[in-house]
């Protein structure tokens, strides 16, 4: 089942739309002074050994919240190739088309429900700390 013409517009303004707001939340996070955070906690009462160590933890909280949405920015550019391509909303693990509402809901969707709870029963363990 290919998307008709009009679900295939509302994937593609979805597309767009969490892209530009993709776009704004990294000039937001990179146009913060880096050291924004340290001097907040310096202007508070001095820098101690345990500010600075708040203030390195913000840093890393920002930096990955940037590589996040880098990471989803790129999926994006990865469904409208697939919609140029004409082979966008194919499941890519078992090859059947992926429903319409799941796109709308996640316009960047890779695999089919079924498939998509496979993986993560079968790759919950990859991510998660052990002991």
């Amino acid at each position: 089942m290919a998307l008709s013409a009009e679900h295939q517009k509302q994937i593609q303004l979805a597309l767009k739309s969490r892209y530009q707001q993709l776009i704004d939340e990294v000039r937001q996070e990179l146009g913060k002074d880096g050291e924004q955070h340290f001097a907040d906690f310096a202007e508070a009462g001095g820098s101690d050994q345990g500010d600075e160590s708040v203030a390195d933890a913000l840093a890393d909280i920002a930096a990955a919240r940037v590589d996040r949405q880098v990471n989803e920015m790129r999926a994006i550019e990865s469904a409208r190739k697939q919609i140029r391509e004409g082979v966008y909303g194919v499941c890519g693990d078992c090859g059947e088309d992926i429903r319409f509402e799941r796109l709308l809901a996640c316009p960047t969707a890779i695999r089919c429900v079924n498939c998509q709870q496979t993986y993560e029963k079968t790759h919950t363990s990859e991510n998660t700390p052990s002991m």
